[in-house]
C-alpha cells in the first residue's frame, strides 16, 4: 500500500514507519529499499499491528485483528465479498476506526483509489480476456480483435465509468466490436466524448442485454456502487444462453459482482467454468500488475496519511476532511455503514452525529 518513495515523504514529515519484512516483495520492492527510505523493517508482525495507523493492501485477516491493540486507525480496502460478521465484530471489540480506501472521495466527488485502480483494471480485463479466449485456456479459440475476412470479436461492457472507458479503449484498439450498457445516459455520453468516437451504447434493458449476450465473446462487468453492493444485472439464465467458451470478467466482484453466476476466485485459481462460460472473478484485479498498482495507490494515500498524522485528534480530522469521512465504515468500534448493518444485522450509527457529539 505504500512504496519506498512514499515512506521517504512520511519520514520527512516526522512520522515513524514500520514495514513488515517482505511486504513489498510481490511488487519488487525489497526490505533494503524500505530501510534506505527511512522505514524500520521488522519480522515481528505483532509490532507492526500495534502502530497507530495500520495500512494494508487487503483487509486484515481475523488472526491479524487479534494482534491489534485499541483505538487504532485501519486503512485498507473493504472488499465486501471477503469480509464477514466475525470481521466486523472483531474490529468493534478493538474499538478500531476503519476507513475503506475505495470509498474515500476527492473534492470533486470522485473516488481516487477507485479511479486509479479502474484505469488499470479496464486495461488488464481486456488483456486477460484475450488470453482466456485461446484454446489453451478452453476458450472459443478466437482472437480478441479482428482479422481480415473474419468478423471481429464482440465485447459487451457493463458500466460506463472509468473502468469501462479504459476497457473500451483497449478493446477498440485491438479491433473488437464493443457494446456498452449503463443506466446513466449522461455517463454514456461522457464515455463517447472521452473515447472520441461513436459507440454502440444502451441502457440496461434486460431483454436487449440478454439478446446482445447471446452473441458476445467477452463480457466485462464494470458496475460500481457508491455505498454498498454492486447491482446484479446479468442473471444465471442469461449466462446459460451465452456461447460456450465465451469469457466473463467480473471486475465488480470487489463489490459482490454484477453477474449472478460470479464467485470470488484467486490469482492462483483465477477461473471456473459455469454453463460452458469461463468466469474470471479475481478481487483487486489490478494486483496482476502489482508494482504499477502499488505506486498508483501509494501516491493517493500518502497525502491522506500525512493529514491523519498531523491532526490533533481523529474526530476533528474526520470532521474537517469529508473525503476521508466518506470512507469510514467504523468509528471507535461503532459501525457507521448502513449497508454493512443490513447485511450482517449489526446496529449502525450515523457518523456525522457521532462526530458532532465528540467535538
Amino acid at each position: 500500500a505504500l512504496v519506498p518513495n512514499s515512506v521517504r515523504v512520511l519520514v520527512g514529515h516526522g512520522h515513524k514507519v514500520l514495514i513488515e519484512s517482505g511486504a513489498g516483495s510481490k511488487s519488487r520492492f525489497s526490505d533494503h529499499h524500505y530501510s534506505e527510505a527511512g522505514a524500520e523493517v521488522t519480522t515481528d508482525k505483532k509490532k507492526v499491528f500495534q502502530s497507530h495507523i495500520i495500512i494494508k493492501a487487503q483487509p486484515p485477516t481475523l488472526d491479524e485483528i487479534d494482534l491489534f491493540t485499541f483505538n487504532q486507525i485501519l486503512v485498507s480496502p473493504l472488499s465486501i465479498p471477503i469480509i464477514n460478521d466475525a470481521y466486523i465484530e472483531k474490529l468493534q471489540a478493538k474499538k478500531v476506526t476503519a476507513a475503506a480506501m475505495e470509498y474515500m472521495q476527492a473534492k470533486d466527488g470522485s473516488f481516487p483509489i477507485v479511479r486509479i485502480t479502474s484505469e488499470i483494471a479496464g486495461q488488464i480485463s481486456i488483456q486477460k480476456a484475450a488470453e482466456l479466449l485461446t484454446n489453451q485456456n478452453e476458450g472459443r479459440g478466437v482472437i480478441l480483435g479482428s482479422v481480415s475476412g473474419v468478423p471481429p470479436t464482440k465485447v459487451v461492457i457493463l458500466g460506463a465509468g472509468v473502468t469501462a472507458e479504459f476497457a473500451t479503449r483497449s478493446a477498440i484498439a485491438m479491433g473488437a466490436s464493443v457494446r456498452v450498457f449503463d443506466n446513466n445516459i449522461y455517463k454514456l455520453m461522457d464515455l463517447q466524448d472521452r473515447v472520441g468516437r461513436h459507440l454502440h451504447t444502451s441502457t440496461i434493458n434486460p431483454v436487449y442485454l440478454g439478446y446482445q449476450l447471446l452473441s458476445a465473446d467477452v463480457v466485462i462487468g464494470a458496475l460500481h456502487s457508491e455505498t454498498g453492493r454492486a447491482p446484479v444485472v446479468v442473471t444465471e439464465e442469461m449466462v446459460s444462453k451465452m456461447k460456450k467458451g465465451a469469457v466473463i470478467i467480473d471486475i465488480s466482484i470487489d463489490q459482490g459482482g454484477c453477474i449472478e453466476t460470479s464467485e470470488v476466485t484467486t490469482l492462483k485459481n483465477p477461473t471456473f467454468i459455469k454453463h460452458g462460460v469461463i468466469h474470471y472473478c479475481v478481487p483487486n484485479i489490478s494486483s496482476n500488475v502489482s508494482r504499477t498498482a502499488s505506486i498508483s495507490i501509494s501516491n493517493i494515500l500518502t497525502p491522506l496519511i500525512i493529514r491523519m498524522g498531523n491532526s490533533v485528534n481523529t474526530a476533528s480530522m474526520l470532521y474537517n476532511n469529508d473525503g476521508i469521512r466518506n470512507g469510514i465504515y467504523m468509528y471507535r468500534g461503532m459501525l457507521t455503514n448502513e449497508y454493512l448493518s443490513r447485511r450482517f444485522g449489526i446496529k449502525w450509527t450515523d457518523l456525522n452525529l457521532i462526530l458532532t457529539s465528540d467535538l
